[in-house]
This record gives C-alpha cells, sequence and structure tokens, in this order.
C-alpha cells in the first residue's frame, strides 16, 4: 500500500492540467455584437454541453469580454448554459 500512495500522487499531478484545460474548446469569431453582448462563433463540438461542432449565437457572461474579441479572431473558449441562454463564461 505504502508503494501505491506516490504512484496516486504522481498520477494526479500529471493529469491535473489536462482535466484543467478540458472545459475549453477552440473557435473562430464570425460576428461580433459588442452592442448586444452576443458573439457568433464556429466552434468544436462543445462536450460539455453534448452540441457538436457548428456555427452560433453565444451571450457574453460579461459584456467586457467583446473588447477581446474581433471578427475572424480564432480563441479557446468555455460555455455553459446561463438562465436557459448559451454563454460564454470564459475566454483565453
Amino acid at each position: 500500500m505504502k508503494r501505491l500512495i506516490p504512484l496516486f500522487a504522481a498520477l494526479s499531478l500529471s493529469v491535473a492540467p489536462a482535466f484543467a484545460d478540458a472545459h475549453f474548446v477552440k473557435g473562430k469569431v464570425k460576428k461580433l455584437d459588442a452592442e448586444g453582448g452576443k458573439v457568433t462563433l464556429i466552434h468544436e463540438e462543445l462536450t460539455s454541453l453534448d452540441m457538436p461542432a457548428m456555427t452560433m449565437v453565444f451571450v457574453l457572461a460579461d459584456p467586457a469580454m467583446a473588447g477581446m474579441l474581433s471578427e475572424g479572431a480564432e480563441l479557446e473558449f468555455a460555455a455553459d448554459r446561463v438562465n436557459g441562454k448559451l454563454t460564454v463564461t470564459e475566454l483565453r
């Protein structure tokens, strides 16, 4: 048992970063509506939302996110359903 504890500790350290990034997907800004707080993204599959790759409109969780975006820009983002609306919750 004593030999397994260091093994489990090493495994948890080596896979933790992969899980931290698992909810981010790649996308490209097709259209930006900064005033409306919305963005149209061409995105990869969103496994967390059980959604295939497609182009769709998302609400921005924080209107300030619009300042980080421009049409044609490639990005990584996380999305979730917030109050029934598909919402970009994080950008990088």
